[in-house]
Order: structure tokens, then sequence, then C-alpha cells
């Protein structure tokens, strides 16, 4: 089995089954199967080859959709981009992966020439092309080693970091999933995520595996609380999966918790960032019989670990963990001594295994374990609790803070829906911000200094506190802080 096959298979199986439901149209295994064969020709055509690399810049629809599978077919590697980002970053990341056709459509395709510098050829689609009457390609033989698609990430250096996975990445963490949710072809995916993050191959891959269908929701409404919970029950969803500010954006402004739960969901899965205690544990009632699960893995890695939340969880009020070792993968927190870290001892966290990565697009490839770069703790039963992340580790006054652990904090006070942290100035004059989303009346400083003194030291306490209605997002959902810097922290913002 490979990625390739997964929609041909299913098309052999029943092909009359719904496939992949767009905001364009939808179609079927057996429809998606054919437009698949003939995108691979006209990507033939334009010169690609094994292990060539397809850059695809459209908007979230079924086309996307048959364009990825297209290039799998050819075993060359699709390197999916962000439909709204700029025309400038597309090209940057088509020269750096040395692509050989860059898929989009009239606009965008004007936008790139447009945007000067060298550019591959351009395959332009406004739509899934007519099949021209030429029998399918053979499906190229594929091995596990094999590259099958690359992912874009924001690098520190201010260049995109290419991560690169292969076959036997992507089909490790499939083949786990589909067993633990328990896929079958009467499944209804909801696809949230962009197809350039990864939380997006769950949604696609295990519904393609299992012969379910796949609902994608338009880039346009993917922040819109109210359409998505219309979406999740005109679409009857089964299983749903998201980083957690969307369903906390679903329930603070959507009506999520409110009337009659999604009668046909089953399976709620989240992933990327901490889930407020508050929000978690109303929804977790509200939906009661639903599972709930808790993925955790970088891009580099895809899921490594997972928990499933139960109601001891929520009764305990404190952030849920992300659990124990999945797809195959060992699992283990280094302290800065280098030991592996006990119960009761944090240290960060290190991943090998089938999921890891090939490695960076054009720096080499990765070798042994990766480390994550996250800071868990360790359980008595083996599992890990989330503590924060190494890179938000600042010295504040001559005291190492981690962030994470002030956030996780202020997320347990009952006014507090939303919080991220930031610090201004440097040296003595460094001050430790909160920025918090209220739930009801806005907490004082004065109330959340005596909150976070009851847990922390002293020298990890707030200075200040500043209100706002939502944190701002990256595309993949995540608390966007350089915008929170750039927003709050100016002298004008203050």
């Amino acid at each position: 089995m490979n990625l390739a096959s997964l929609v041909s298979d299913s098309a052999r199986r029943a092909g009359g089954n719904l496939a992949v439901v767009g905001p364009d149209h939808s179609v079927t295994y057996s429809e998606l199967d054919r437009a698949a064969d003939t995108l691979a020709h006209l990507l033939r055509d334009s010169g690609v080859q094994r292990t060539e690399r397809v850059v695809i810049w459209l908007d979230k629809s079924v086309t996307a959709v048959a364009v990825m599978q297209a290039v799998l077919r050819l075993a060359a590697v699709y390197v999916p981009v962000d439909g709204s980002g700029p025309s400038r970053r597309t090209a940057q990341i088509a020269r750096g992966c040395s692509a050989m056709v860059i898929v989009t459509d009239s606009r965008r395709a004007a936008e790139l020439r447009e945007s000067g510098g060298e550019l591959p050829e351009l395959l332009v689609l406004d739509g899934l092309p007519v099949a021209d009457g030429r029998d399918p390609l053979p499906l190229e033989p594929v091995g596990p080693e094999d590259l099958a698609y690359i992912l874009y990430t924001s690098g520190s250096t201010g260049e995109p970091k290419g991560v690169c996975i292969r076959q036997r990445n992507a089909l490790a963490f499939i083949e786990w999933a589909a067993a633990e949710v328990g896929a079958t072809s009467r499944d209804r995916f909801a696809n949230h995520a962009p197809f350039g993050f990864d939380l997006s191959v769950l949604d696609l891959y295990v519904a393609f595996r299992a012969g379910a269908s796949v609902h994608l929701i338009p880039s346009e409404m993917a922040y819109a609380p109210q359409q998505l919970c219309e979406f999740l029950l005109a679409e009857r969803i089964t299983i749903w999966y998201s980083v957690p500010s969307v369903l906390i954006l679903m329930i603070r402004d959507g009506g999520l918790c409110e009337g009659t739960r999604p009668p046909w969901l089953r399976v709620l899965l989240f992933a990327g960032e901490p889930f407020a205690v508050d929000y978690l544990a109303a929804l977790y009632r509200h939906l009661e019989g639903v599972r709930f699960l808790n993925l955790y893995g970088p891009t580099e890695t895809n899921v490594c670990t997972f928990h499933e939340v139960t109601a001891s969880d929520i009764a305990g009020g404190e952030a849920v963990p992300i659990g124990r070792a999945c797809s195959g993968d060992e699992v283990w927190a280094t302290t800065p001594d280098g030991r592996r870290a006990g119960a009761g001892e944090e240290g960060e966290l290190v991943v090998d295994g089938p999921t890891v990565m090939a490695g960076y697009w054009g720096r080499g490839a990765h070798r042994g374990p990766y480390r994550t770069g996250d800071i868990v703790r360790v359980r008595a039963d083996g599992g890990f609790e989330y503590r924060g992340r190494l890179d938000h580790m600042v010295k504040v006054r001559g005291h190492r803070v981690e962030l994470g652990e002030i956030e996780a904090c202020l997320g347990r006070h009952p006014a507090v829906g939303e919080a991220a942290v930031l610090v201004d100035g440097t040296g003595m004059a460094a001050r430790i911000v909160a920025v918090v989303v209220p739930v009801g009346p806005p907490p004082g400083l004065l109330a959340l200094k005596r909150h976070c003194a009851e847990r922390l030291p002293r020298y990890m306490i707030p200075d200040s506190v500043l209100t706002v209605d939502e944190l701002p997002r990256t595309r993949n959902g995540k608390t966007d802080r350089q915008a929170l810097r750039d927003n709050l922290l100016q002298p004008s913002g203050r």
C-alpha cells in the first residue's frame, strides 16, 4: 500500500461512494480516480517524472485534492502552498525545492508572472480538466523511503523550511489513526486545516483508506464560528479534527455548546496547542458520548503521542496530558544533563520511529531521534504532560521563565478563556505582559496576580494585563505571537 493507491483501491471497491465534497463541487471515488489520471497525463506532458517536485498553489478544492493524487501516481512529490499566501512566497518555495511545475489558477498565475524572478513551468487549472480519452497511466512503483510530500513551515532564519515526508512516515500515522478512530466508509470527515498543515493528512488519507467522504471547509469559513457550527450539522460530520482555538471560537461565538448536540459526531480530535480547560470541560459535557482525542506532534513527526480525554481529566481541572506514544514511535523525555527523565521529572521530548521526517529539503537527511524542543513532565503512568517550549524560555530580571507555564496558570482562572504571555523590554526593565481573552467580565490585574501568586514563583507573576476580544492567529490557527507583539507592545498600542 502507498498513498497513491488509496483512492484507486477505494474506486475499485466502491467507486460510487462520495469521496470529496468541496466548495467547488463533489466527486465520487471513481470520478476522483479518473480526474487524477487525466491530471497525471498533463503533469507528465509538462515533464514531471519520479521524485520531481510539484508546487500546488490553489484554493482548497476538489481540484487541489485531485492534483495531489496525480502527483503521487507519478511517484513525484507534491508541495502544497497556502492558497491565500503571497505570490512571492510561493515563488520562493518553488525555487527553494527546485520544482518542475507550479499548478495554479489563472489569477494566481498572473500574480506569479508579475512577481518577477525565474519560475518553473506553470500548469494553469481553473477547475478539473475534461478527460482527453487517453488510457490511465500505470501507477509508478513507490517504496516506503520515497518522498510523498513536502510541508513548508516557518524558519527561525526567516526562510521557510521544507519538511520532507516519506511514504512510510505518512502511512505509519494513517494506519494508526484509521484503527484508533475506527474509520469506515460510512464516516464523513471534516477538513478544516489547510493542505500545507499536517492536520490535513488525517482528514484526507484516513478517509481515503476507509472509502469515507471528506468535506472541505473553505478557507474563508475557517474562522467563522457560526458557519462552522452550521457546517458540522449540515454536512453530518462524524469525525472532526482541528486546533483547539477553532473549537473555542465555535463554543464562544458559534453556540456549539448550546441546543442539541450534533447527532452524527462520534470522534472529536484536536492538536497543535493546549485546549483551555474550561472550554474543553464545557464541550466534553455537552457532547456526551463523543470520543475526545488530544493528538500531539510537530510537523517533523506528525502525531507521535495521543491521549483520550476522560471524565476524570475534566474533573481534575488541569490541562489534559498529551499522552503516550502512538504511530509505532518511541517517545521519551531527556533532562538537561542528558538522562531519560523519570516519573515526575521534566525534560525535552524526543521522538524516534517511523513517523520521523526524512529531513529538511536541501539540508541533508535527518539521522536518529528528533528533538522536539517541547518541555514535558513524565507522568506516573508513563505518559506526558506538555509544559511549554524551549524557545519560549526567557530570562526576566535574571530568572529563567517558561512563558507556557504562566499561560497555563492564567488559563486555569475561571474568568480567562485564553491567554498569551509576552516579555516587554530587556534586562532589569523586562516586564511580563499577560494578554487574556476574558469569559464574562474582564478579570482585574490584582485578581490575576493573586491567582498566579498561589501557583507561581514571584518572578513569574505578570506585571500587567491586557484584555482583547480574541488572540490573533496564524494560518494554522495557532496564536500569532509576533502579531500580538506588533499590535500591543508598540508605544502607540500600550
